[in-house]
C-alpha cells in the first residue's frame, strides 16, 4: 500500500460533529418472501470465496442492468423520504419493502451476519452504519448504501443526503464527495489501469482539502457481492489491474472533513472517524464498455438519487 502523506487535519472552521453518533435500539430482522431467490450466503451468513470472472457474460450484463436500475429505484424511493424525526430504522423497512415488492433479495441482509437490509451511516459514521432507532436530527447527512440481489447478480449503490439545515462545511464535504466519484468514473477507460480511478479521486479530494478514507474500497460486483477485483479511492501504481470491457465493479469513495482515519465500533460493522468528523460517500455499479465506464444503477430514464440531492443544495 502507498504511504499516506502526513497532513495537519485540525481545519480552523471545522471540529467534530456533535453530539456524536451513539448506537440505539434496533428491531429485530426482517424477513423476505419465500419465493424470492436470496445469495448463497442468506442462510449461513458466509458468501465464501469469490465465485465468478471480472468480466460478465451477455446474460450476465443483462441481469446487471435490471439489477442496478432496481437498486437506483429503491435508493430514490429511501432518499424520498428522509428528513428531521425519521429514524434509520424506517429507512431499512422502506428499503426492505421496496426490495421486494420488486422481486429482489436485500444484499446486505444476513452478508456476513449483517442484521439489515440497508446500511445507514449518520454524520461521522463513515459505513456501515446499522439502522436503528435514533432519529435523524436537522442538520444531520446520512449515507443510504442499497444493494438488490435479483436475476442472480447484485446491484450496489449509494447518496448522502441532507437533512434539514445542513452547515456550509458539510454541504461542501457532500457536494465535493459525489464530484470525484464523477470524477473517478471519468478516469476509466477500456484496459486501462485500476488505480487511474484513486488518482483522479485523491486529487480532487486534495484540491479541495478532504480526506480519503483507505480501509473501505470499490469492488468487483456480480454474482458476487464482492468479487477479487479492488478499486483504491487513492491513487497507487502497484494496483494497475486493466479494466477489460465487460468487468462490473463499484467506485465508492469516502471523504472526510478531517482525519480519513477510521474506528470501529464494538458492534464489528460500524466504522466512524476518528477524531469525530463528518463523512460522506456516492457509489454507482458500473460496467466497462468500449467508451469507458457506464453508470447502470440509474432507472430506466437515466435518473439517480445523487441528481437530487445535488438539487437540494443548488
Amino acid at each position: 500500500m502507498a504511504k499516506r502523506k502526513k497532513r495537519n487535519w485540525a481545519a480552523p472552521d471545522v471540529g467534530p460533529s456533535l453530539p456524536p453518533v451513539t448506537p440505539a435500539l434496533q428491531s429485530p430482522r426482517r424477513r423476505v418472501p419465500t419465493g424470492i431467490r436470496r445469495p448463497s450466503y442468506a442462510l449461513t451468513g458466509e458468501p465464501g470465496p469469490s465465485r465468478s470472472a471480472l468480466v460478465r457474460t451477455p446474460e450476465e450484463i443483462v441481469a446487471m442492468r435490471r439489477a442496478g436500475r432496481v437498486a437506483a429505484e429503491v435508493l430514490l424511493e429511501a432518499g424520498s423520504m428522509v428528513g428531521v424525526g425519521v429514524t434509520s430504522d424506517e429507512v431499512d423497512r422502506v428499503v426492505h419493502e421496496a426490495t421486494v415488492e420488486k422481486g429482489g433479495y436485500p444484499s446486505p441482509l444476513n452478508y456476513r451476519g449483517y442484521p439489515k437490509s440497508v446500511c445507514t451511516s449518520v454524520n461521522e459514521v463513515i459505513c456501515h452504519g446499522i439502522p436503528d432507532s435514533r432519529p435523524l436530527a436537522d442538520g444531520d447527512i446520512v449515507n443510504i448504501d442499497v444493494t438488490v440481489y435479483i436475476d442472480g447478480v447484485h446491484g450496489d449503490t449509494s447518496a448522502t443526503f441532507l437533512i434539514g439545515d445542513v452547515d456550509p462545511a458539510s454541504v461542501r464535504l457532500v457536494v465535493e464527495t459525489l464530484a470525484s466519484l464523477e470524477l473517478g468514473i471519468a478516469a476509466c477507460r477500456p484496459g486501462g489501469p485500476v488505480s487511474d480511478i484513486g488518482r483522479a479521486i485523491e486529487g480532487h479530494a486534495n484540491k479541495h482539502h478532504l480526506g480519503v478514507v483507505r480501509e473501505f474500497i470499490g469492488h468487483g460486483v456480480g454474482i458476487d457481492f464482492h468479487s477479487n477485483l479492488q478499486v483504491p479511492h487513492y491513487f497507487d501504481r502497484h494496483h494497475s489491474e486493466a479494466l477489460e470491457i465487460g468487468t462490473s465493479f463499484t467506485i465508492e469513495p469516502m471523504l472526510t472533513l478531517g482525519s480519513p482515519d477510521v474506528a470501529m465500533w464494538d458492534d464489528g460493522w460500524t466504522a466512524v472517524t476518528v477524531d469525530g468528523c463528518r463523512t460522506a460517500q456516492f457509489e454507482h455499479t458500473l460496467l466497462m464498455g468500449e467508451q469507458g465506464a457506464e453508470k447502470i444503477t440509474v432507472t430506466g430514464s437515466g435518473e439517480c438519487a445523487h441528481q437530487t440531492v445535488l438539487e437540494t443544495v443548488a
